[in-house]
């Protein structure tokens, strides 16, 4: 009797691979001072990295997997959307329970961040009124709230890896012949 590992299944160990990553990132960054790191281009590194090239990267190499390993190289569009969204769904929800966590562990982690916020925010533009000011930081904690925080970053995620599936999907896609 032969077990079938489905698209999904094959991409847990990618998924949980790229949370962990996205983890690390996180824990590194909050010992190395989140404040030195926000305004800065190490900042917008790990932001490019965990949106961009950390969820191809991971979506590829399951794809392929998936393709080379368990399928015999064949893989279909579907497949790889399954894939995908499973690898990135995987990791957001180890990033988003993580996040949350954290959250409950570090309560003034939240505070530090607003007060990040609202000094990053007088610096772009230091003519802002109090009132503009206080509408940003009301926005601010309405999206840190872990309530908030955890089904954004899964929905976020899961489109991230809709969308780079679809690329990866026309790239990598091999049909079997004799499926119908």
């Amino acid at each position: 009797m032969e077990k079938s590992i489905t698209p999904a299944k094959s991409g847990l160990l990618f998924g949980v691979l790229f949370g962990v990553l996205m983890v690390l990132e996180f824990v590194i960054m909050y010992v190395i001072g989140m404040k030195s790191l926000v305004n800065s281009s190490i900042g917008l590194i790990v932001n490019i990295a965990n949106y961009l090239v950390l969820p191809i990267i991971f979506v590829y190499l399951g794809c392929t997997n998936y393709k080379n390993k368990i399928n015999n190289g064949y893989i279909s569009f579907g497949e790889c959307l399954k894939t995908g969204v499973a690898i990135t769904f995987v990791a957001a929800f180890i990033y988003a329970t993580f996040n949350v966590i954290f959250n409950f562990i570090f309560p003034d982690f939240i505070n530090e961040m607003i007060s990040i916020s609202k000094e990053a925010m007088l610096l772009k533009n230091p003519n802002l009124t109090s009132d503009q000011l206080e509408t940003g930081i009301t926005m601010i904690k309405k999206f840190m709230n872990p309530m908030i925080v955890f089904p954004v970053t899964l929905a976020m995620y899961s489109f991230f890896g809709l969308f780079y599936s679809l690329i990866i999907g026309a790239i990598v896609k091999n049909e079997n012949p004799q499926s119908s």
